[in-house]
């Protein structure tokens, strides 16, 4: 199998892959065309059917795993393939495991890492909302396989869990290295931060926005998540458990990235750094290593606002 990681310009494909998309689309001359997302572990592809009424395009839907033959080109900087013909392949013609991007870490070894970091959170209140989570064997599971986002950063199995250690290793350093922080509120709220995304967006294969995640989105769903866990606690103080849902609900930083409200604790401030230092780090990286990324300037990135290159070695 070609994986996606491999593709170059000028290579001629003749493999199967997750269509994770499609959509009908018009050329500006009105001419009609298919827009797909083809994806395997390695990740995904834009590729284009500009005939797709021809002989050799056989019925499809999103979500189908296909047998595509065709030519890798490039457009605007970007791979694209340009598929010839398609056939939807049977069950038993393909791995699903293969067509699952998976996180380059070990996820045993991420989620070992994560208990132990949150071994440091002392105040038993905020202990008992932890285990409330991590001790359940269904939300570890959930959270293990979960990604971290439908697209721009840690959209993989093991995203969440790997975005979410490296927030809270981030702010086990900023608690040491800034006394002024409480460290068991931070770090609970680091490892808490995106709960909310178990439900704002289902499980692989679609990783697609539920109806909630679309009407409410992962911070107000984590925060009433984590303020029923907080009601089943005997004697919660309640000025503990603002603090803890107030930085869950600002870790965006800015009302216009989707926070209900601006840090207002140094805590939340905190937190809100450290989650947008590793989304965009990760961004970049992502970026940098995606397939058909040279070593020269890659073009504007929206997301990032910025033309972005590899650094010399």
């Amino acid at each position: 199998m070609k994986y996606i990681n491999t593709l170059r310009e000028g290579d001629r494909v003749n493999d199967i892959y997750l269509c994770k998309t499609k959509q009908s689309m018009m050329t500006k001359n009105g001419k009609p065309y298919e827009s797909l997302t083809l994806q395997d572990k390695t990740g995904t592809v834009d590729a284009k059917v500009w005939e797709p009424g021809s002989m050799g395009i056989d019925d499809y839907a999103g979500m189908d795993y296909i047998l595509v033959t065709g030519d890798v080109t490039s457009f605007q900087g970007h791979l694209q393939v340009n598929i010839k013909r398609i056939r939807k392949c049977r069950e038993g013609e393909y791995d699903p495991g293969e067509y699952l991007p998976v996180s380059g870490k070990n996820i045993g070894q991420m989620y070992d890492e994560l208990m132990e970091r949150l071994t440091l959170v002392e105040n038993p209140y905020l202990k008992q909302v932890l285990d409330g989570f991590f001790g359940n064997e269904t939300f570890k599971k959930r959270f293990c396989f979960h990604s971290a986002a439908k697209s721009v950063h840690h959209g993989y199995v093991g995203g969440l869990l790997e975005h979410t250690l490296s927030v809270v290793n981030m702010c086990v350093y900023m608690s040491g290295a800034y006394p002024i922080l409480n460290k068991d509120l931070l770090l609970t709220a680091a490892a808490l931060h995106d709960v909310g995304k178990l439900k704002e967006l289902s499980p692989y294969p679609e990783n697609d926005y539920t109806d909630a995640g679309q009407l409410l989105g992962h911070i107000v769903i984590g925060s009433q998540w984590v303020s029923r866990k907080i009601g089943s606690i005997p004697n919660f103080p309640e000025r503990l458990a603002n603090e803890l849902i107030h930085c869950i609900l600002a870790h965006h930083g800015e009302l216009e990235y989707g926070s209900p409200k601006k840090p207002a604790l140094i805590e939340a401030a905190a937190l809100n750094f450290a989650d947008n230092t590793d989304a965009r780090l990760e961004t970049m990286r992502e970026i940098l290593e995606a397939p058909g990324a040279g070593d020269g300037w890659l073009g504007m990135n929206r997301l990032l606002d910025s033309n972005i290159r590899k650094t010399s070695e």
